[in-house]
């Protein structure tokens, strides 16, 4: 049925009450009198035909409010019910049918309203989850290395380690706690800053060689410790970008962290990175065995349990490739992982060049 607007409902209403007491007065003059010379002299009274006028004033009125009611009062009725089922937690509401434009264009703003409310709640639902999921997580693994931590420690003060060869090995070992401890803590601080906070980016313009080179050299000591050779392959170009460059470090130094736990020792890892266009692309190419076809994009996940992307022995909590993607996807870039023809994983993005 087609939408008429209210003006055009009013502007019939008007018409039917002017023309129904004109009707019915016209009719019972013409069967009172058997003429329709309204005029002429001698015609008797026109008191019937008056009143029936009145009558059909009436009955105007009557057939102008009873449409009114269906058209107008019922559907705004309906509208009202369904906010409040809505304020009490029913989602599932019936939105009232309407002929008039205007309730028909509310009611579709309404529903939509409806499933901008849903979806909303769904995706504060869904982060609700998995900010519980993080922390019980995150706890889980902060305990492993604070009892590891007081127990050696405990071995300390009790003089449990009485050589200089065992006291040595103890703090090592507590100096490696303490570390994992700071990178769980670093991981964790990073990525409620770049999930939940939705943080202003610093900007400024950064040489894109500079930032990586900076998260190798962070990376050179462990990198060293295992024996892995790094690479670095770039054309002579114009490697500027838009950045805060101190979260993109720590998206490259995740991305490299990564790269380097996996690799075995006396392995190699390639690092290229070229203009293409207006942007800037780069891959990370291990010399480990890859990731299992099913992890590619599950990887990014926060706290992923794979046997590759998140395991105790190598100290890594799970969040460093997800906080990574995260911050390139803020800078307006993107960030995919996959397997080397040759063998081996590949991190592979790109950022927005600085036009």
């Amino acid at each position: 049925m087609p939408k008429l607007r209210l003006r055009s409902h009013s502007l019939l209403s008007l018409g039917l009450l002017l023309l129904l007491p004109w009707v019915f007065f016209v009719i019972v003059f013409f069967i009172t009198t058997q003429s329709l010379h309204i005029g002429e002299e001698g015609t008797g009274s026109n008191t019937i035909p008056l009143i029936a006028a009145f009558g059909g004033l009436l009955l105007a009125f009557a057939i102008v409010g009873l449409r009114m009611q269906r058209l107008l009062l019922k559907p705004l009725e309906g509208l009202g019910l369904a906010a409040r089922q809505i304020a009490g937690g029913d989602w599932d509401v019936q939105l009232p049918q309407s002929t008039i434009r205007e309730i028909a264009d509310v009611r579709d703003g309404f529903e939509v309203m409806v499933q901008g409310l849903q979806d909303s709640q769904w995706k504060q639902a869904k982060l609700e989850e998995e900010r519980r999921f993080i922390i019980a997580a995150v706890a889980h693994d902060l305990r492993t290395p604070l009892f590891a931590l007081r127990g050696y420690l405990d071995g300390l003060e009790q003089g449990i380690a009485q050589t200089p060869d065992q006291i040595s090995k103890y703090v090592a070992v507590c100096k490696q706690k303490s570390a994992q401890l700071d990178r769980l803590v670093e991981d964790l601080f990073t990525f409620t800053k770049v999930q939940y906070q939705e943080a202003n980016l610093s900007e400024h313009t950064s040489d894109f060689g500079d930032i990586i080179q900076k998260s190798i050299d962070s990376l050179e000591p462990l990198a060293q410790s295992k024996q892995i050779t790094i690479h670095v392959h770039a054309a002579p170009d114009d490697y500027r970008i838009r950045a805060d460059s101190h979260l993109l470090e720590r998206a490259l130094s995740n991305l490299l962290d990564n790269a380097v736990r996996h690799t075995p020792v006396y392995g190699q890892i390639l690092v290229q990175y070229r203009k293409d266009q207006d942007r800037v692309t780069f891959a990370i190419h291990d010399s480990g065995q890859g990731f299992a076809a099913e992890e590619q994009e599950q990887v990014f996940e926060p706290l992923f349990r794979g046997e590759k992307s998140r395991n105790r022995a190598t100290g890594g909590a799970g969040l460093g490739l997800t906080i990574s993607r995260r911050i390139l996807r803020q800078h307006g870039g993107e960030l995919a992982a996959g397997n080397h023809p040759t063998g081996g994983a590949i991190l592979s993005g790109w950022i927005p060049a600085d036009r």
